[in-house]
């Protein structure tokens, strides 16, 4: 296990840690394409001090932003932090593994290798070993009865073998590009670059890497592999960053660089078993941020048991799962101690944020005052 912590127990005091959740593939307006919810991350990670958030609102292809002050944590890892099953260990670096699917072509896989040396030369990531998966892993894209996107893998044996090879090569964390059907002439496609659709590759992305954490336990992120598209004169600027490059994968290089570690808890222990060293907990978690239609995931529910303050921001895409609909609107009819909070907006949040971290009552902040 790492050492190389640099987050301290201590430091919860100065600092309050938040999860920034943005469900991938579901359309959202902000955190729904590339990499568009960089700059709103960047905002509640100063207001927090530290904000635990998924590759989705980090991942902006060529693109991407390294902040000491933001934890990189798939979202299935997340979904086990919230619910008190794992801790996250702060680190210096990660010892990177990646895996290439054997149903790349020569040259797009080339591509990607240029990426590794680039980033081992011009940014000092440690990455290596790499492996070439023994099958195709024959990857599909389909589309869920809500409209969000989803597919499927065919040989998901053979990523797992990888991922169990390059753990005991010691790899710390892992990047794995498959690929995906090229399809040009999809009206979907063509809608999500236009800004107006879902992220046709999204939904897969997630079932990849939250296949490889559950299976490791080991920080995973996930790149596509795909043929240019051709030159569009008028993409959305919340997707141009997947218009620059011949990869999307230096986001991940960079994001899974400083993820932090997954430490189990003792189940027969508890937290205690892991007192003393310097982790994260749920425990230190202030608040979640979510978007107002999709509150029904594993962390929303779990922090929402803790009695975690939860942020609601006015971010839809095609999902309708709001406050409302799950019953949570009574939570705050109990006297004096309201865990539900709405923002208009990621501005309004990251002043809820800073009144929740500073001890405000937030009740004081509004008018007229009951």
């Amino acid at each position: 296990m790492q050492r190389h912590s640099e987050f301290h127990i201590s430091s919860v005091t100065a600092s309050m840690p938040s999860l920034l959740l943005i469900p991938t593939g579901i359309g959202c307006s902000i955190g729904g394409y590339a990499g568009d919810a960089i700059p709103y991350a960047r905002l509640l990670a100063s207001a927090s001090g530290c904000l635990i958030t998924h590759p989705n609102v980090m991942n902006g292809a060529t693109l991407y932003w390294s902040d000491r002050r933001i934890q990189y944590v798939e979202g299935y890892a997340i979904d086990r932090f919230a619910t008190g099953e794992v801790l996250l260990n702060p680190v210096r670096k990660q010892k990177l593994g990646l895996i290439l699917d054997k149903g790349i072509e020569k040259d797009l896989r080339e591509r990607h290798l240029q990426v590794v040396d680039a980033c081992k030369t011009s940014l000092g990531i440690d990455i290596g070993p790499i492996l070439i998966t023994d099958n195709p892993l024959g990857i599909s894209l389909t589309q869920g009865t809500s409209g969000s996107s989803w597919g499927g893998i065919e040989n998901p044996d053979s990523l797992l073998r990888a991922g169990d090879k390059l753990k005991s090569q010691g790899a710390t964390a892992i990047a794995v590009v498959t690929r995906f059907p090229d399809d040009l002439d999809s009206e979907d496609l063509e809608a999500y670059r236009k800004g107006k659709g879902v992220d046709p590759l999204a939904g897969a992305e997630a079932i990849i890497s939250h296949l490889l954490v559950k299976h490791l336990n080991l920080p995973c992120a996930h790149a596509p592999a795909l043929n240019a598209l051709p030159l569009e004169n008028f993409v959305d600027p919340r997707s141009a960053a997947e218009e620059l490059g011949h990869t999307f994968l230096p986001c991940v290089l960079v994001g899974l660089s400083r993820a932090p570690s997954l430490v189990e808890i003792d189940r027969t222990q508890g937290i205690d078993s892991c007192l003393g060293r310097d982790l994260i907990s749920i425990d230190h978690v202030g608040a979640v941020i979510a978007p107002d239609g999709a509150l029904g995931g594993a962390a929303v529910l779990a922090c929402i048991e803790r009695n975690i303050p939860l942020i609601v921001v006015s971010n839809r895409g095609v999902l309708n799962v709001t406050a409302s609909s799950l019953g949570l609107d009574t939570l705050n009819q109990v006297a004096n101690n309201p865990i539900i909070y709405t923002a208009n907006n990621y501005l309004e949040a990251a002043g809820l944020i800073s009144g929740l971290r500073e001890g405000i009552a937030i009740q004081s902040l509004r008018r007229p005052i009951k």
